[in-house]
């Protein structure tokens, strides 16, 4: 079962790091800033005479070892147990994002090359080729948030018996298309009765949602006969059923990708939890909605996702609009040691361009 939590937002956490930044010098960032580097590139635990060769810093491997003996006190790095060396922690990671980290912006020929690749067409496809684009240059999982599309709205509703239990339920929609739902019910409906409720709904909520719907019915229904509200909630639920798939949802393309992550395929109860999570999707879809309503790449590292099959894996996401407006979300996951200076400005690149797209198709 999956442990409930509240994703952490990126401000807040940055907000965070910001006063840790205060707390440690210019040679302690620096060895953390290299030990990071170094562990994503080699993916083994650091020790003191690497960093002290890689750093640039004319430092004792004595003289390191304390200053990553102070960085473990704080969180930012770890020691295996199998391992003299450090590796860096979640936190050690968050504050190299936010304070560490230098983001090299893609070169203009390679920019044009992945906008050769989402070109204006169907929006669906758009929407598939970006995911794939996204997988193929990080080598992770690419995931796009699709639009959602316009509420549902009702033009008409009618009831037809098809035997005493069994109502044909009859919806018609403002776009012209038409929804078919068998309702049982406890009791037989006369055709009066059943013309009755058909008028009634249409009168009240045609031109709604059956969103809409179900938040004003309860409280009219209580008006009518218990025997009415029982038909009239039912069709509401039926209703709202077979509009459903104007929810947002989500094309993933290369979740085959993270089994050959060495990091995460060493977990395979872990891998497992990701995988039914990406199936389920509900909780994925509500850390991408968090995209949507902030400005730029959001990262979130390990546990800040809120979700416990993404606590060995880093989640980078940034709107895409169309015509101005936020629509959706772009994003990567993948393993917390990842070239985070490569993968974040592929997705910022691909949001950009996706919002470019289909602003202009036809």
């Amino acid at each position: 079962m999956q442990r409930a939590r509240t994703a952490l937002q990126p401000d807040a956490i940055r907000a965070i790091f910001a006063a840790a930044m205060n707390t440690l010098d210019a040679r302690s960032q620096i060895l953390l800033k290299t030990l990071i580097e170094r562990y994503i590139v080699e993916g083994q635990p650091v020790g003191s005479r690497a960093l002290s060769r890689y750093s640039g810093l004319e430092l004792s491997p004595a003289t390191v070892r304390n200053v990553m003996s102070d960085l473990e006190e704080m969180g930012f790095i770890a020691s295996p147990h199998t391992s003299a060396g450090r590796i860096p922690t979640a936190r050690g990671y968050r504050f190299f994002v936010d304070s560490l980290l230098t983001v090299q912006p893609l070169e203009n020929a390679r920019i044009s090359e992945l906008r050769g690749q989402l070109q204006p067409d169907q929006p669906q496809r758009l929407i598939s080729s970006a995911s794939q684009l996204l997988s193929e240059l990080t080598q992770f999982a690419g995931v796009v948030v699709a639009p959602r599309r316009e509420a549902v709205r009702i033009r008409q509703i009618e009831f037809i018996s098809l035997s005493e239990t069994r109502i044909l339920l009859i919806i018609v929609t403002t776009a012209g298309d038409v929804q078919n739902r068998i309702l049982l019910t406890r009791r037989p409906y006369s055709g009066s009765e059943l013309t009755g409720a058909a008028t009634y709904l249409n009168e009240h909520f045609a031109g709604l949602a059956f969103e809409e719907i179900r938040a004003r019915v309860q409280a009219e229904l209580k008006q009518l006969s218990s025997d009415m509200t029982e038909l009239m909630t039912a069709a509401v639920e039926a209703g709202s059923e077979a509009t459903a798939d104007t929810a947002a949802s989500y094309v993933i393309s290369g979740e085959t990708n993270l089994l050959d992550v060495e990091d995460l395929s060493s977990n395979m109860v872990r891998l497992r939890e990701l995988f039914k999570m990406f199936e389920k999707r509900t909780g994925l879809l509500q850390l991408l909605d968090l995209s949507n309503r902030a400005e730029g790449v959001q990262i979130f590292i390990g546990g800040e996702s809120g979700l416990a099959p993404l606590d060995g894996c880093s989640v980078i996401t940034a709107p895409y609009e169309v015509d101005g407006q936020v629509v959706g979300s772009v994003g990567v996951i993948g393993p917390t040691r990842m070239a985070y200076d490569r993968v974040i400005p592929i997705v910022d690149i691909t949001a950009r361009l996706l919002s470019n797209a289909l602003s202009t198709r036809d």
